[in-house]
C-alpha cells in the first residue's frame, strides 16, 4: 500500500454499483513487482531444502510409492502394491504425488514438490479473491503474504498429508464464489462446486466444512432474483455431486476381488468410511482404535497415565480454548483474534451498503467460513491433529486483509484510526502472548512487538482526539505510517515462526511448527519408546530384515499388524508388504480363512511382529519391595500362544487368531526387537 495525501486519498466508501461492475485499475509497476517477489518467494521459500522432511508422513509415502509403481494403487490410493489395502483417505492427493512420482521417479523432491506449488497457487488465489473485491492490488497483496507466513501453511504445503490439497481446492472455490458474486454468475458457481467435489475427495467432509459460509454469502449477495440464488445453488451442488461421485460409483461397481479394501470402513464401502471412521465417528470421537487406547497392554500392566500422553492420536486441548492453546495457537492463532476484530469491523463498516455490496460478500465468505470451521474444531472430539487448522488458514488472510484495507480506506475518519487501533492492538498483544509461551527463543523479538504496538496504538488514538482530530496532510501521513508499522509489527511473530519453521526437518504423523524443542530426559520411557518404533511405523528397519524382504518374490514380501510399520517396511524394501487391519488393526482383513490361503498359495514370504519389554513398574499387581516378581510375572503370556517369548515381552499384534496360527505352525527368529516367521518354509 503506499502513503496519501488526504487531498490525494481514495473515497472512504465505493459505490457498491461501481465496486460490481468497474475493471480493476490499470497495474502499477510496484504492484507487478510486488506479485511477482510474492510468488516467487513462496516458491524459493517453500522448495528450498524441501528434501531436509524425508519421507514426510512415510503413511502416506508408502502410498504414493506404491501409486508410482501401480496405476491400480494410484486409482484407489492403495498403501501397497499389491492392491491389498487403501490408505485410511481418498486418493486425490496421492494421485498429484504419485503421478509427479510416475514422470520423474519416486523420490523425496518429486513428492513434496507439488505440494510446496501448491502454496504458490493457493497464494496466488488469494491475492486474486481479495483485489477483485476491493480492487486494490495492495490488499491482494497482503492477503496472499499473510497466507504465506501462517506457520500452519509452512509446516503442510511442504508435508505429504493431503491437507494441502484439500485446503488449496477449498480456497479455489472461495475464488469461483466470489468471481460469481459481482453478476450472478452460474458458471464460475458451478467451477466451486466442482472444486468442493474434488476437496471432498481429498479429505471427505473437511473438505465440504467451507460450503455452508459459500452458499450463505452467495444466497446473501448475488445481484439476481431470490428463486434464481436458489436455483444456481442447486446447480452447483450437483456439480459438487458429479466431482465426487464419480469415484463414489467407481468403489461401487468395480469388483471388490479385484481392488483393495477401503481402509477405516467396517463394510468395504466408501460411504461407511466418510460417514463412520472420518466423518461423525471422528468427530465424536469413537473412530481410533475404537475408543481404546491404541497400546493396550496385557492384562496386569498399565502404562502411568503420565507417560500416555506421549503417545495417542495427537489431540490437543479441548473446547472453546482449543483454537488459541498448545500447538495449534502455534500453527494458526497468530492473527485469529484480529481476524474475528476485522470481520465485525468490515460488517460495521459496510452496514448502510446495498445486499450486493461485494466486500461485504467477501468477508462473509471468509469471515463465517473462519467462524464455522473454528467451532467444529473446537468441538471435536476425536484425536484432534494441530495442523487440521491449516483448513482456516486462507479464511483468517482473507478477512483479515480486508479489514486492514477497510481500515485503510478510512483512515481520514475517527472509525479508521479507532478501528486501526484495535485490529493492530490484537495482533501485537496476541503476539507477545503467544511468543511468551516459549520465552527462551529470541526474547527481544516478543519485547519489540509490544513497544510497537503500544506506541502505534497509543499514536492512533491521539491522532482521533480534538484538535489533532482535525483534517490535515501531516496527521493524514502520520497515520497511514502507524497503519503500516502496527501491521508489520504484528505479522512479525508469525513471520518469525514460519521462517524457524521452513529448516527444521518434519517426519512421523503429528510434526509441529517453529524452532526445535529442546531434548528432554524420559528415562525409562525413551526405551520403551525405542522398542515401539516399529509399531509405530518409525525408525529404522534393519538391514538383515531389509535384505530378506528384497530377496523374496511374493506378491508381498511381508504381513505386518498396522499400517504404520507396513509403510516403513515398504520404504525401506521398495516391496510389497500387507497392513493387517489397517491404520488401526481394526480392519476386518485379512480373516485368518484368507491369509491362510494367501500362504498356501506363496503370497506372503514373512511374518513380522514387534516384541516389546514392558517396565517392570508398569506392572499393576506387583507388590512393594518384590524384587523377584520380574523373573516369572502373571503376564508372561500376554498373548495366548507365545511358547517362545520372554517373561514380561509384549507381542502387540491386533489379529491375535493370525499371530496364534503362525507362531503355532512356523518357527520364529529374532532380528532386533520383531519376532520374524518365514511363510514359505515348511510348516510344522
Amino acid at each position: 500500500m503506499t502513503v496519501t495525501t488526504a487531498e490525494s486519498a481514495p473515497p472512504v466508501s465505493t459505490p457498491p454499483a461501481e465496486t460490481a461492475t468497474a475493471l480493476l485499475p490499470p497495474v502499477r509497476r510496484w504492484e507487478r513487482a510486488g506479485l511477482a517477489a510474492l510468488l516467487l518467494g513462496t516458491a524459493v521459500a517453500y522448495l528450498w531444502n524441501i528434501t531436509v522432511n524425508g519421507m514426510g508422513n512415510g503413511f502416506y509415502a508408502a502410498a504414493v510409492w506404491s501409486g508410482s509403481d501401480d496405476w491400480k494403487a494410484l486409482l484407489f490410493g492403495s498403501l501397497d502394491p499389491g492392491n491389498f489395502i487403501t490408505v485410511d483417505k481418498p486418493p486425490v492427493s496421492q494421485w498429484v504425488m504419485a503421478l509427479s512420482g510416475q514422470l520423474f521417479g519416486f523420490s523425496s523432491a518429486s513428492m513434496l514438490a507439488p505440494q510446496a506449488l501448491m502454496a504458490v497457487a493457493a497464494v496466488a488465489l488469494m491475492y486474486g479473491a481479495v483485489t477483485r473485491v476491493t480492487l486494490n492490488r495492495g490488499a491482494g497483496l497482503l492477503a496472499g503474504a499473510v497466507l504465506a507466513v501462517t506457520p500452519v501453511v509452512a509446516l503442510m504445503f511442504r508435508f505429504n498429508n493431503p491437507d494441502a490439497v484439500m485446503v488449496l481446492l477449498m480456497t479455489a472455490a472461495a475464488y469461483c464464489t466470489i468471481r460469481a458474486l459481482p453478476k450472478a454468475s452460474l458458471r464460475w458457481l458451478l467451477l466451486a462446486g466442482v472444486a468442493l467435489g474434488f476437496a471432498f475427495l481429498a479429505k471427505m467432509l473437511e473438505g465440504l466444512m467451507v460450503l455452508p459460509a459459500l452458499g450463505l454469502a452467495y444466497l446473501v449477495v448475488a445481484p439476481t432474483s431470490l428463486r434464481n440464488r436458489f436455483l444456481h445453488l442447486f446447480a452447483a451442488a450437483g456439480a459438487l455431486l458429479v466431482s465426487s461421485g464419480w469415484y463414489v460409483v467407481l468403489t461401487i461397481l468395480w469388483p471388490e476381488s479385484s481392488r483393495p479394501y477401503l481402509a477405516g470402513s467396517k463394510d468395504n464401502t466408501f460411504m461407511d468410511l466418510v460417514l463412520g471412521y472420518n466423518g461423525f465417528a471422528r468427530y465424536l470421537g469413537h473412530n481410533h482404535m475404537g475408543g481404546r487406547n491404541p497400546f493396550e497392554l496385557p492384562e496386569g500392566y498399565q502404562i502411568p497415565h503420565s507417560v500416555q500422553q506421549h503417545f495417542g492420536p495427537g489431540g490437543f486441548g479441548s473446547g472453546r480454548s482449543r483454537m488459541f492453546t498448545g500447538e495449534i495457537g502455534f500453527e494458526i492463532s497468530w492473527l485469529l483474534p484480529a481476524a474475528l476484530l476485522a470481520f465485525v469491523l468490515v460488517l460495521i463498516a459496510r452496514r448502510k451498503e446495498p445486499r450486493t455490496d461485494l466486500i461485504r460478500g467477501a468477508a462473509l465468505v471468509f469471515g463465517l467460513w473462519l467462524i464455522i470451521d473454528g467451532v467444529a474444531f473446537s468441538g471435536m472430539q476425536g484425536g484432534m491433529h494441530a495442523y487440521y487448522t491449516l483448513a482456516v488458514a486462507p479464511a483468517i488472510a482473507g478477512v483479515f486483509a480486508l479489514g486492514v484495507h477497510e481500515l485503510w480506506q478510512r483512515r481520514t475518519s475517527a472509525f479508521g484510526r479507532i478501528g486501526g487501533a484495535a485490529l493492530v492492538l490484537s495482533m501485537g498483544v496476541w503476539a507477545f502472548v503467544l511468543l511468551q509461551r516459549n520465552h527462551p527463543w529470541q526474547p527481544w523479538l516478543r519485547w519489540t512487538i509490544l513497544a510497537v504496538t503500544v506506541l502505534v496504538v497509543l499514536g492512533l488514538i491521539l491522532a482521533s482526539l480534538p484538535p489533532a482530530a482535525k483534517r490535515g496532510p501531516a496527521r493524514d501521513r502520520a497515520t497511514a505510517l502507524l497503519l503500516i508499522a502496527g501491521v508489520l509489527a504484528g505479522l512479525a511473530g508469525s513471520v518469525a515462526y514460519t521462517a524457524a519453521t521452513l529448516p527444521q526437518s518434519h517426519t512421523g504423523g503429528g510434526p509441529s511448527v517453529g524452532p526445535p524443542a529442546p531434548p528432554r530426559d524420559l528415562g525409562a520411557l525413551s526405551a520403551f519408546r525405542s522398542q515401539m518404533s516399529m509399531m509405530m511405523g518409525t525408525g529404522d528397519v534393519d538391514p538383515q530384515l531389509a535384505a530378506m524382504l528384497k530377496a523374496t518374490d511374493t506378491t508381498w514380501s511381508a504381513a505386518i499388524d498396522r499400517s504404520g510399520p507396513a509403510a516403513a517396511l515398504e520404504l525401506a524394501t521398495r516391496t510389497s508388504v500387507m497392513a493387517i487391519g489397517g491404520f488401526t488393526s481394526e480392519d476386518p482383513v485379512p480373516t485368518l480363512p484368507r491369509f491362510q490361503q494367501y500362504v498356501r498359495d506363496r503370497q506372503i514370504g514373512y511374518y513380522i511382529v514387534p516384541e516389546v519389554k514392558l517396565p517392570d513398574a508398569w506392572r499393576t499387581d506387583k507388590k512393594p519391595g518384590d524384587k523377584t516378581a520380574d523373573a516369572t510375572p502373571p503376564a508372561a503370556q500376554p498373548n495366548s500362544a507365545q511358547p517362545n517369548s520372554e517373561p514380561g515381552v509384549w507381542r502387540p499384534a491386533g489379529n491375535k487368531q493370525i499371530l496364534d496360527w503362525v507362531m503355532a505352525h512356523y518357527t520364529e527368529q529374532h532380528i532386533g526387537n520383531l519376532a520374524v516367521f518365514d511363510l514359505t518354509a515348511p510348516a510344522h
